[in-house]
Parts: C-alpha cells; sequence; structure tokens
C-alpha cells in the first residue's frame, strides 16, 4: 500500500468528486518535498480546498506551506483568473473608445464561459510554459471532477479547430477574442499531457463500482485524447479482519466485489492502495499517516461518543410532498451522494402517487446505475450536452440563419462551432426542466458545487445571447431565476458528509446560494458512521471524528437537518433507494432528539 510512482515531472491527480484527489495529491507532494525535491502542488478545481488541506492560506502565485520546507501550492481562482483575462482584452481600449462601447465589451467578458478560458488559460501558463514552473522539480495538478476535468482537457482541440475553421474572423462572444494568440501555448500544454516521458496521470477511485465505473470512463477518454501515461490509485480501501460487526463486513466485501470486477481496461493500469484512515485527511500529520499508514495506532474502544443526532430522511420527504409540486434540487460537493439522495427523493415521492421527474445537469451523472427499478408515476432524464448542443443549433439556425445571406450564416455556424455553445445550451435544457415543476415534481441532481454556480450565474450572458440570436427569450428561462428564488417552488437540499472538508464546503455553497437571493430549504448529512450501529473500534474512531460536524450543521448552519446512517445494504435500486428514506439513525447510547 503505497503512493502512486512520481517517476515523471508533472503529476496530474483527477476522479469522480470525493474520492480524496486533495488529499492523495498533497500527500504525495509532501512525501517528495520530504524526500529533498522542491514540489508546487496546483489546484484546478473551482471548489479548491487545497488550502484547508494543507493548513496554509493560498492564493494565484506559489505560497510556501508551514511546516513542509520544499513545498509549495497554489489555487487558480476561476473567477480571479476571469477579471485578470477580462482586463487583459478589455483594458487597452479604456479611454479610447466611447462608454457604452467598453460597457458592451465587459458585459460579453461577464459570462462563465469567459471563467472556463480564464482558468484553462492559467493552467496552460503553468504546464505548457516551461519557464512558469522552472524551479521546482515536480508540479502536481489536483484537478476538478471529472466531468469538469475533461471539459478543460478538450478545450485545446476544440478551441483550436473553431479557430482553424473561421474564414470571416472569430464572431464568437468576447471570450474568443484572446485565443488566438495562445494557439501555440494551447499546443504546449496538449503535448506535455501526452508525453509519458514528462506527465503522469494519475486516476483516484474508492474501493466502489460506481466510482471505478468513473474513473475506466475517465482511462478511455483521456486514452482517446491520446492522454495514455495513466496510473491508478484507490483509496480508502478498509480490510476487515473477520470482526463479526455487520458495518465493518459490509464495507469490506463492497471493496472486495468491487475490485474483483474492476473494468479490464482499469485493472491493466499499474495501481497503488491506500487504506481506510480513522481520522481525516486535513493537515500536516494526516497527510504523513497517509504516505506511511504503518505509523497509524490502532484504536482499541468499541464505543461511539454520546451526542444527539437529527432525524432520517422520511420527515423531509413528507414535507416536500405537502407541497405537491415544484423543483428539488439537490447540491454540494462531488461525491457526497447527491445522486443517491435525490433518486431516493424522487422514488418516495412517486410512490405517494406524484408524478415526478428525476433529471440531472451532471456531466459525469450516474443515476440510471443507482435507479435500476420502473417506478409507477417516476419519469428519469438526463440533460445530454451534446444532444441538446444539436437542438439548439438547429434552433438558431431556424430562426435566426433564414435571416441572413450566406456570409451572415457562416458567422453564425462559427460561433455555434464554439464551446460557448455547450454552456448555452445545458443552461436552455436546465430552465426547460425546472418548468417542469409547474405540474408535478422534478428532483435535479446538480452537478458538483463549482460547476453549479457558474451555470446558475450565466442566467444574464446567456439572456444577451439569446437576444443576440434570436431575437426572444423563451419563458422557461425568463421565469427560471425567479422559481429558483421562490422557496414555495424550489427547495434546494444541501448534502454533504460528516467531514471538515465536506462541511466547510457545503457552508461555502449555502452562502453563495444566499447572495444569490436563493435560500437553502435542508441539509443531508449522508454516510454517518456513527449512526450506523458499528462497533468495528477502527469505524468507531471513524465515528467520533464526526461528532464536531454534525453538531455544527444541526446546531448552525441547517434550517432543517436529516441524518442518513452508513448502511450495510448498498442504497442501489427501488428496494435500497426506498430503504435510504425510512433508515433512522441508530440511536443506541445516543439522544434521540436534538436539542
Amino acid at each position: 500500500m503505497t503512493l502512486p510512482s512520481t517517476r515523471t515531472r508533472f503529476l496530474f491527480f483527477t476522479g469522480k468528486g470525493g474520492v480524496g484527489k486533495t488529499s492523495l495529491s498533497c500527500a504525495t507532494g509532501l512525501a517528495l518535498a520530504q524526500a529533498g525535491k522542491s514540489v508546487l502542488i496546483v489546484s484546478t478545481d473551482p471548489a479548491s480546498n487545497l488550502d484547508e488541506v494543507l493548513g496554509t492560506g493560498l492564493n494565484q502565485t506559489p505560497t510556501a506551506i508551514a511546516g513542509a520546507p520544499g513545498l509549495f501550492a497554489l489555487n487558480i481562482d476561476p473567477e480571479a483568473a476571469a477579471h485578470t483575462y477580462r482586463e487583459r482584452m478589455v483594458g487597452p481600449y479604456r479611454g479610447i473608445l466611447p462608454a457604452a462601447a467598453i460597457q458592451s465589451m465587459e458585459e460579453q467578458f461577464s459570462g462563465a464561459c469567459t471563467v472556463e478560458i480564464a482558468a484553462f488559460d492559467e493552467f496552460s501558463k503553468l504546464l505548457g510554459d516551461p519557464g512558469a514552473t522552472a524551479e521546482f522539480d515536480h508540479v502536481i495538478f489536483d484537478t476538478a471532477p471529472t466531468g469538469h476535468t475533461l471539459r478543460l482537457l478538450t478545450l485545446p482541440s476544440a478551441w483550436d479547430e473553431f479557430i482553424s475553421s473561421s474564414t470571416g474572423g472569430a464572431s464568437c462572444l468576447g471570450p474568443l477574442a484572446g485565443l488566438e494568440k495562445q494557439k501555440t501555448l494551447y499546443a504546449a500544454t496538449v503535448e506535455r499531457l501526452s508525453s509519458a516521458e514528462e506527465t503522469t496521470v494519475v486516476l483516484v477511485a474508492r474501493a466502489d463500482a460506481a466510482s471505478l465505473r468513473e474513473a475506466d470512463r475517465t482511462r478511455a477518454e483521456l486514452a482517446d485524447l491520446g492522454i495514455r501515461n495513466q496510473t491508478l490509485v484507490v483509496n480508502g480501501l478498509f480490510p476487515d479482519a473477520a470482526s463479526g460487526d455487520a458495518i465493518a463486513t459490509a464495507m469490506a466485501q463492497r471493496a472486495a466485489e468491487a475490485l474483483a470486477n474492476m473494468p479490464a481496461g482499469l485493472a491493466g493500469l499499474s495501481q497503488s492502495r491506500i487504506p481506510f484512515l480513522p481520522r481525516g485527511t486535513v493537515g500536516l500529520a494526516a497527510l504523513r499517516e497517509m504516505a506511511h499508514p504503518e505509523i497509524v495506532a490502532s484504536p482499541t474502544s468499541h464505543e461511539m461518543p454520546a451526542t444527539s443526532l437529527p432525524p432520517g430522511l422520511s420527515a423531509l420527504v413528507e414535507d416536500m410532498a405537502s407541497a405537491g409540486h415544484g423543483v428539488i434540487m439537490t447540491m454540494g460537493k462531488g461525491g457526497v451522494g447527491k445522486t443517491t439522495v435525490a433518486a431516493a427523493i424522487a422514488v418516495a415521492l412517486a410512490k405517494k402517487g406524484h408524478h415526478v421527474v428525476l433529471s440531472t445537469t451532471d456531466p459525469a451523472a450516474h443515476i440510471a446505475a443507482t435507479l435500476d427499478g420502473i417506478v409507477p408515476g417516476l419519469t428519469v432524464k438526463r440533460i445530454d450536452p451534446s444532444q441538446e448542443v444539436q437542438l439548439y443549433t438547429e434552433e438558431v439556425l431556424a430562426k435566426a440563419g433564414q435571416q441572413l445571406d450566406a456570409g451572415g450564416r457562416a458567422m453564425l455556424e462559427e460561433d455555434l462551432r464554439s464551446p460557448c455553445t455547450e454552456e448555452i445550451a445545458v443552461f436552455r435544457a436546465f430552465a426547460r426542466t425546472v418548468d417542469e415543476g409547474k405540474n408535478g415534481f422534478v428532483v435535479l441532481d446538480t452537478a458538483p458545487t463549482g460547476h453549479t454556480i457558474l451555470l446558475l450565474d450565466a442566467a444574464e450572458a446567456y439572456h444577451r445571447e439569446v437576444m443576440r440570436t434570436q431575437g426572444d427569450m423563451p419563458e422557461s428561462v425568463r421565469e427560471l431565476l425567479p422559481r429558483l428564488r421562490d422557496p414555495g417552488y424550489t427547495r434546494v437540499v444541501i448534502v454533504t458528509l460528516p467531514e471538515a472538508t465536506p462541511v466547510h464546503e457545503a457552508e461555502r455553497l449555502d452562502k453563495d446560494l444566499v447572495r444569490a437571493g436563493i435560500k437553502p430549504y435542508a441539509w443531508v448529512i449522508n454516510q454517518s458512521l456513527l449512526a450506523s450501529g458499528t462497533t468495528h473500534p477502527v469505524l468507531c474512531q471513524r465515528g467520533g471524528y464526526e461528532v464536531p460536524f454534525i453538531r455544527r450543521v444541526a446546531d448552525s448552519l441547517a434550517p432543517e437537518c436529516a441524518l442518513i446512517p452508513w448502511l450495510a445494504e448498498s442504497p442501489v435500486g427501488v428496494t435500497g433507494l426506498e430503504h435510504l428514506v425510512t433508515q433512522q439513525p441508530c440511536i443506541e447510547a445516543h439522544s434521540s432528539s436534538l436539542g
């Protein structure tokens, strides 16, 4: 059980949200620094918690990590990068063009597309420009969750294709204006990612079927991009030594079955395995334990600490059902169980006789794998980006294209080949799905936090784009933000785990939503070992670690709170999802009510 190989100068950690990419990238960087290397860790995640894990405040320049000589880190802040990128494009024209023209340019650079381009621009400087990181022996990239990462990696070829095919000058929205100059840098970035001598891509997964499926999908899609220099790390592996404890046995059996049935392509990669650690992986001491698990003392206590626990999910579902219709959105950091909670709520509402649509805006969605049965009244949908782009393109060309001459139509087609179009098309589908909440329930399993906020913030940029290409705005889009801000129509359920990083991330999400005029309805704490009834010493120690996070959510953060225990029966399929709703937290040695 070891950290991944560090043979190459660049290490690129990727995988499904919540699998431990940040902790592993930091533990690897710390181990290299302790071996005398100079190391830079970079986060490209819009919802980064790199500074929290390392215990040092970070910005967009390399910062020395306190207590770890030779280790440095930085965050690529997408919003700050967008501001810098926007000013670089608009600044030279201030004082030259009229104020109205400057305002129009700033509006063009205000959308989510600019944020993504700017973040990639910063990423490319670090990976594609040899001089940018010349003083470091190793550069480690802690990346965003899988869907966003793959989009990031495919941008260079997408932009290159768009620019190369442009014959009349790029007519897309403002963000495209600065890309032509960067073509050489982007090409160098892709070349370095593909070089097995320079870069290793570390696929991080948990020992469960969904996580390994996602890692294999990532492996295949990266290979299609020419990035085949990959290795696998299975994180959090729990080896039960025949303890007789039901939860420990189920955890070990699930892991063993998942590893035994690992997809062949993934099984063919070189592998490292990291054991389950009974306490969190925040701070240098915990990262050293991850790198050297043999130094971790074995716990002996079979008792959980006493604390009051929130109730299960059933009371929240009853309250939701009483409204009769509307939108329920599960939101939170990747990997906390949003998909499972959304599917469980949808099944429970449908079982009560309601018409329910279960849908996702997550590019790495796996609802179909979670729900493997048929429930009367329940319709499962997925907002498919490629399909939405095709529909949007056809509609724009039909409405606006027929009014244009050949040259004008060619320029419009150039616009629609831009990657910006996908953001617009998906946002449009999101609004259309929310509109269905008028006549029944819509349960939306949304994308990880950073992507979701960017999606919601795209409203004004989308409005301007629709007006430019179509001259009108669909009713569903016009009504979207008012509906999201109406607590009688939309209920936002924040899902978290009883751990430091997911709770802190959820707290930041809560504040972002409130600033946007969207007040969360409830919080759900998922997969609690404290509430599971286990008496296994390692799991009891981990359960004790959960207490302050459960208390903070239940006592201070959540207007309403539900807690879901870690279940011995995997919550997959209709029966498993029903059990997720009806299961109450184990209250042995605990008080059953909050107060």
